[in-house]
């Protein structure tokens, strides 16, 4: 089922470099062929590996860091994107999948097809006409200015749902149901649930997080400052000035993620709801 493999690594621990380069040689000794981020190529001394991501037409990619880590590789690789195996070397690594230790037998069981797909849609986010990246987590707008409150109008297929002033306003995908905007007090989304999440930050006036279907366009228009920055992932940054409009909706892009034992329900007791002293 998969012929080519692509590797992403975070290149700021040197136990993911290294375990990037035995899990390289691991998937070639397979019989199949490797392709390296470039950053993460040249520190591992395997140019002759190096192919940018935006390049990197495989058939299978595997991350090696956390959640920050996936949702950079997603940002950049070619649509419709690969399914990916996350193994986990980050702090909580929510999306990620399996250990270090389980990474060569993971594997393993992908080239024997003992896995499955878990699909996450992204959010689509346009501003006056042009397309930024779809996000597999969140697009996240705030004031430019640091203390500065945001205030906005929001409006759904034309109809006005409200105004609100806020620290910021997180669109957020189920994907990212479990990240920054659960930080903010909003729901976590069932895996069955087809939508995305509008979740204000610190919100000065009444307003709380609503939950619409992906089909569904929502307009936060921007009343108060003109000045304003939109974050889409925690990496690509998009600066807003004057009164404009920022449209989202379901995107027709989606991220799989390779999944082999545990359950989303499982993922979230282990590593969101357990407190210290209480089992999973």
């Amino acid at each position: 089922m998969f012929n080519s493999v692509g590797i992403v690594a975070r290149i700021d621990r040197k136990e993911a470099l290294n375990y990037a380069v035995d899990l390289a040689s691991y998937i070639e000794g397979k019989g199949l062929r490797v392709s390296l981020e470039p950053t993460l190529a040249k520190h591992a001394s395997r140019e002759d590996l190096a192919t940018p991501l935006k390049d990197m037409k495989v058939d299978l990619i595997v991350t090696i860091g956390g959640d920050g880590t996936i949702l950079k590789t997603c940002l950049s690789t070619p649509k419709p994107e690969p399914p990916i195996l996350p193994i986990n070397m980050g702090v909580r690594g929510f999306l990620t999948e399996v250990d270090p230790k389980e990474g060569f037998k993971a594997i393993d069981r992908c080239l024997a097809g003992e896995f499955s797909l878990e699909v996450f849609r992204k959010v689509a986010c346009r501003v006056g006409g042009e397309d930024l990246p779809h996000a597999l987590n969140e697009v996240y707008i705030t004031s430019k200015t640091p203390a500065k409150m945001l205030y906005v109008r929001i409006l759904k297929d034309s109809e006005v749902v409200g105004s609100c002033r806020a620290d910021g306003f997180v669109v957020a995908s189920k994907a990212g149901s479990t990240g920054y905007s659960l930080s903010g007090g909003g729901p976590i989304l069932d895996p069955s649930i087809d939508a995305f999440v509008l979740t204000p930050i610190c919100p000065l006036t009444l307003f709380y997080p609503i939950v619409f279907s992906n089909d569904s366009l929502v307009k936060i228009r921007l009343m108060k400052p003109q000045e304003a920055v939109i974050v889409v992932d925690g990496d690509f940054i998009y600066e807003l000035s004057g009164e404009e409009t920022v449209e989202v909706t379901g995107s027709k892009y989606t991220t799989k993620f390779v999944r082999l034992e545990t359950d989303f329900y499982s993922r979230l007791r282990r590593r969101l709801l357990v407190s210290r002293g209480q089992r999973a």
